[in-house]
């Protein structure tokens, strides 16, 4: 299910190989951690955080289906 989330932040980094996400699953919840490097980091929260806040929204509508809440975590 994280595969979504590894294509979009390797469409916005600079360094693709960097980019790891961990899920951890916590009954019905879901923790996606996504990882990236530090000079990247910017380019994935986006200006006032609008693309990371775009990336969460994208993850809610996609695990809907699930019945699973889903947080995206950017570490």
């Amino acid at each position: 299910m994280s595969d979504l989330l590894v294509t979009m932040a390797k469409a916005l980094v600079t360094n693709p190989d960097a980019v790891t996400v961990k899920e951890i699953d916590r009954g019905s919840t879901v923790v996606l951690e996504l990882s990236v490097a530090p000079e990247d980091m910017g380019k994935v929260i986006g200006k006032g955080g609008k693309r990371a806040q775009a990336i969460r929204t994208i993850m809610k509508a996609k695990y809907l289906r699930t019945g699973k809440r889903v947080v995206v975590d950017i570490v």
